[in-house]
């Protein structure tokens, strides 16, 4: 695609590709347990997100979390403790069974009938770069009304096909400088 920044950063511009910051906003909204795994209280918080029935047991032995029934009631009951890496495990788990159960309700709320989401796009940090090669870029924002494509990139943890989705169903939106918002220091929307 024309546009698109080969050497990003060259000379000391900084900033995050797109897709990256709509993950992050994505994952703000999606309101993920606040509580870190590692206490007891975040733990048993993730497992009975996970645990509370058998279309979530089913979700979370998709996701990944593979360890049997009586290890998991062994970690509910507190005898047993898990590994760091199962630790990891139930970390992964719940936050794509989380993506998945709450993107169906994102997505509407995103889409609003039609009307879509104002989207504010925050142009890169340019205070590293002389000059005479700082581009004149400024804040913008646009009307998103398909989400689709990106919602669903997002829920399935697939970086490549939000960032197509991005770029094709977004940021194209913006006109013929539309490359010069492939990297941002923001991207921020509400629902």
């Amino acid at each position: 695609m024309p546009e698109r920044n080969i050497e990003f950063g060259k000379y000391g511009a900084s900033g995050l590709k797109g897709h990256e910051a709509v993950a992050r906003q994505l994952d703000a909204l999606a309101g993920y347990i606040a509580t870190p795994i590692t206490t007891r209280r975040g733990l048993l918080a993730r497992l009975h997100y996970l645990t509370r029935t058998d279309h979530a047991r089913a979700a979370a032995r998709a996701a990944g979390l593979t360890v049997t029934d009586h290890t998991l009631r062994a970690w509910l009951d507190g005898t047993r403790t898990p590994l760091r890496k199962n630790l990891e495990r139930v970390e992964q788990a719940y936050r794509t069974v989380r993506r998945h159960n709450v993107a169906r309700y994102l997505l509407a709320r995103l889409n609003r009938e039609g009307r879509g989401t104002r989207v504010e796009f925050h142009p890169v940090n340019q205070s590293q770069v002389d000059r005479p090669r700082q581009r004149v870029v400024s804040y913008r924002s646009l009307n998103v009304r398909h989400w689709d494509r990106i919602v669903q990139a997002w829920a399935n943890d697939d970086d490549q096909a939000l960032d197509d989705a991005w770029v094709s169903d977004a940021a194209v939106d913006l006109g013929s400088e539309w490359g010069q918002y492939e990297y941002v220091t923001n991207i921020g929307f509400a629902a």
